[in-house]
């Protein structure tokens, strides 16, 4: 019989392991009130569970328990059996000790526990000893599963502006170890980024703001990584992350505001009520309904001509024509534009106003305006069988543009099929042009206009109120040549652009125009105009708008065109040679020159041309040749002016130079084709035969000469001093110094 329970406690290499023994039910008896015998139950002693911890990978099996009974004396006769999840696969026993051991590797996150039968039986006869018995192996837990989130990345909003410490999304992470042994899955949450703007709580994981007044216009999005780490956060627990996307979703909490605070536009006088303008609008950073802005007239002179409208697409304020305005009467008018916000969130509010004003300065343009006649209708009177050319009447209008441009007149053929009146373009003047009979016809219904006047045809009955309106082609509604006006008749008017048109250029021009009819459904076609360019007289009389051909003069013969050529050339050969002589030609005849000794002077006040030119100093140098008159090649003198009577002319073999300058001084003084009495003259000869020779003394300085200067003395009192320098002996420094030695 197996009895008692035994527990015994192993350490195997580091595992503990329970062993326990199957025990007998007994029962004891105990004495109750008066002398009752109270007899109490029978009771099975529960099994311990017992432990193994996951994960071992040891060389040797895990030793978990041992099964021992009483009767067992060790001889052999007991046999253990064990029975139940994992026997035989992962526990084996050893059916003579009772020893049971695990053979393979356990995951708690795999299977937490094992039920197992256990029972001892003899071995000869296999009769069980006892009935068998359950017990509970379970799997101890260690810390082998990091956090995960399972629910991650996350995407939050949050709004814009909020306040510190606003929740924004809580995260959850999930770890597989047993919460309920040791800390192996108590989790501890951080913010590894998204700092500052974000903070989260360690053991809920709630995402709260950190920052005040977070703007989504500034940045709108943020990627914030949020860790769980289990042992309770401390060194060498398991972590994992996830990525929280958090966008800032929009508030009203900016005022519209307009990027000018003065527009300019401008509006032609010609344009209709209901036209547009101009545009412009307000920005709003703000998005949705935020964004939205509402604009309105609220000041200005030209508050009662235009009106304001928003485009429901583009929201912009579109600035429309109201009534018609005239160039004539104002050229510019001033609107105040206003721009709010529809919704306002009152959390905001102290942040507005939140609207904003812009001033828009609309100019008139001058438009080209068709002339109006003094009078609607005239009536003239002219007897029958007068002669043509018999006044019958003027027609006057005018301009109403500023230019008052002149007006010209003519008369529409399908008004006067028989010709029988003419008119003046530039007066109106109305004559005949043939006799007229009253008995055939006594009256002439006959229409005057100005320009081209355009009228469509429409095969549909017209019905009250429907017009055509009339434009240029796209292709060609930017063209230089020729406009169109819709005088909002149904009839429109061409317009000549530029002046002067040639047939050698262009004879014909073709002009598509697009005519749009008002009615249900509204039907448009393009028609081409055909203008003709025509030849005219000096009266501006139409000579002929055929084609014709146009002949240019008949050409040269090759031989004629080859003798201009030639001649060409020959003429501009002499133009060549002559100038290259009169670059070699002197301004003034002489026989040698020393261009060495040419003087050019610039920059200076003098006389003008001269003062450039190179002087001949050859006389100079010559002497004897000084006897001539030597007239400037350049200038040609009306009057020769003879020298003056009482200047004489030194001898040619004279020596006194200074007599000579004089001469030379004087003559050019009396010379009217001489150089300007201020150009600048040199003389450095130092004159021909002179006795002294050069009166260079750089030599003098090394040599010791006994030169005689006494001939100084004959050379003038301009030479006096330096004849008393040098012509002084040596005897009288000589007696200075034999004075100071005494």
């Amino acid at each position: 019989m197996l009895c008692g329970l035994y527990i015994y406690k192993y350490m195997y290499i580091g595992v503990f392991v329970f062993v326990g023994h199957l025990s007998l039910h007994r029962h004891k008896q105990k004495v109750g009130k008066e002398g009752q015998v109270l007899h109490r139950s029978k009771r099975g002693w529960v099994w311990n569970q017992f432990f193994v911890i996951e994960e071992y990978t040891g060389p040797d099996p895990v030793l978990v328990g041992r099964l021992h009974s009483d009767v067992d004396s060790g001889d052999g006769n007991i046999k253990y059996i064990l029975s139940g999840e994992g026997a035989g696969t992962i526990f084996v026993i050893d059916d003579k000790t009772g020893n049971i051991h695990a053979t393979k590797t356990l995951d708690r996150e795999e299977q937490a526990q094992y039920t197992l039968t256990a029972q001892a039986v003899a071995r000869d006869t296999n009769k069980p000893l006892e009935p068998p018995s359950e017990f509970i192996v379970k799997v101890q837990d260690i810390n082998d599963n990091p956090p995960e989130f399972p629910h991650g990345p996350y995407y939050a909003r949050v709004p814009e502006m909020s306040n510190v410490g606003t929740s924004v999304l809580q995260v959850t992470a999930t770890d597989a170890d047993d919460p309920t042994y040791g800390n192996s899955a108590r989790l501890v949450y951080s913010i590894l980024q998204g700092q500052p703007y974000f903070s989260v709580e360690p053991q809920t994981g709630i995402i709260r703001t950190a920052l005040p007044n977070m703007d989504r216009e500034a940045r709108q999005e943020y990627d914030v990584v949020i860790q769980a780490k289990d042992m309770g956060g401390h060194m060498g627990g398991l972590s994992g992350t996830t990525e929280v996307k958090i966008t800032l979703t929009d508030v009203n909490d900016n005022p519209p505001k307009f990027p000018q605070s003065v527009y300019s536009m401008s509006v032609s006088e010609d344009k209709v009520a209901g036209e547009e303008v101009g545009r412009l609008k307000a920005k709003d950073p703000d998005l949705g309904d935020n964004g939205l802005v509402n604009y309105r007239l609220i000041d200005g002179d030209g508050i009662n001509m235009f009106e304001l409208t928003t485009d429901s697409e583009t929201r912009e304020a579109v600035i429309k024509l109201k009534k018609m305005v005239d160039f004539e009467t104002k050229r510019s008018y001033t609107l105040k534009v206003e721009g709010s916000n529809p919704h306002i969130d009152p959390q905001f509010l102290a942040w507005g106003p939140y609207k904003d004003e812009a001033t828009i300065k609309i100019s008139v343009e001058d438009a080209d305006e068709p002339p109006v006649f003094i009078a609607s209708s005239y009536t003239f009177e002219v007897e029958e069988n007068a002669p043509p050319g018999t006044p019958v009447g003027r027609v006057h209008a005018k301009d109403t543009d500023v230019a008052n441009n002149p007006v010209r007149y003519m008369i529409p053929r399908y008004t006067d099929v028989e010709q029988f009146f003419s008119i003046n373009a530039e007066d109106g003047m109305i004559t005949t042009t043939k006799p007229l009979d009253r008995e055939t016809q006594p009256w002439h219904n006959i229409s005057v206009q100005l320009g081209l006047i355009l009228i469509a045809v429409d095969k549909d009955e017209m019905a009250y109120r429907q017009h055509f309106t009339f434009n240029l082609a796209p292709e060609v509604a930017h063209n230089h040549n020729f406009s169109l006006k819709d005088n909002r008749d149904s009839t429109a008017s061409i317009y000549v652009l530029r002046k002067g048109f040639s047939r050698l250029t262009q004879d014909v021009y073709y002009l598509p125009i697009e005519i749009n009819d008002n009615g249900i459904p509204a039907m448009s076609s393009t028609n081409t105009l055909t203008i003709r360019v025509c030849s005219c007289d000096s009266k501006d009389t139409i000579l002929s708008c055929n084609v014709e051909p146009y002949v240019l003069p008949a050409g040269l013969s090759t031989g004629a065109l080859i003798a201009i050529l030639a001649c060409i050339v020959i003429l501009l050969v002499v133009l060549f040679v002559a100038l290259r002589r009169q670059k070699k030609e002197p301004l003034i005849v002489f026989e040698e020159e020393d261009i060495r000794e040419n003087i050019i002077t610039y920059d200076d006040e003098g006389g003008g041309e001269e003062d450039t030119e190179a002087f001949d100093i050859a006389t100079l140098q010559n002497p004897d040749g000084a006897n001539g008159f030597l007239p400037r090649k350049d200038i040609k003198p009306e009057l020769q002016y003879p020298i003056r009577p009482g200047i004489g002319r030194p001898a040619a073999n004279s020596v006194d130079v200074d007599d000579f300058i004089k001469t030379r001084i004087a003559e050019a003084d009396s010379d009217p084709t001489a150089p300007p009495y201020d150009s600048i003259q040199i003389y450095g000869y130092e004159g021909r035969g002179s006795l002294a020779g050069s009166l260079s003394s750089l030599e003098s300085v090394t040599t010791e000469s006994d030169l005689d200067y006494d001939y100084l003395q004959s050379w003038g009192p301009r030479f006096k001093k330096l004849a008393d320098l040098y012509g002084t002996k040596d005897c009288s420094i000589n007696d200075a110094d034999d004075g100071e030695d005494s």
